[in-house]
């Protein structure tokens, strides 16, 4: 094989294995155990929940939540906005992605973020529903 050729399907296999996130956009959608309205409910999740997309259909999408659950849901219930769930009892938010930086805020468990941009050094760049905006550790979040 050419080394054009090569570097393009090595291209191509890195970026077919790459998390895709997307979040809940309705206020409540329901996650299925399969691609039906008629299949069994398994959970309902809130606005701006976050879930790794498995498989897209044309109207369902199987997801992943961030226990590693999968399921189903409307393809129309999702948004494009990447969000991330703090996953310790308190996430620091810092104002610059320094562990020795200030304090913007402190996240608790289980709120959602939205996630800005991944810094290098296992930063991300996020932002509370508030306004508020700094940096956490990738390791403190589900959905980066």
């Amino acid at each position: 094989m050419r080394l054009p050729a090569l570097i393009a399907a090595l291209l191509f296999a890195a970026c077919a294995h790459a998390a895709q996130f997307r979040s809940v956009g309705q206020d409540a959608a329901v996650l299925y155990d399969a691609p039906s309205k008629a299949a069994t409910p398994l959970y309902i999740v809130s606005r701006d929940y976050p879930l790794e997309v498995i498989v897209k259909l044309e109207a369902w999408v199987k997801v992943r939540d961030q226990t590693g659950a999968l399921s189903w849901i409307e393809t129309s219930a999702l948004s494009d906005r990447h969000m991330v769930v703090v996953t310790t009892p308190a996430a620091q938010v810092h104002v610059r992605p320094d562990d020795a930086s200030p304090i913007a805020f402190v996240a608790a468990q289980n709120v959602a973020l939205e996630l800005l941009e991944a810094v290098p050094g296992g930063w991300l760049h996020v932002r509370h529903d508030d306004g508020a905006n700094g940096y956490l550790r990738a390791s403190l979040v589900w959905g980066g």
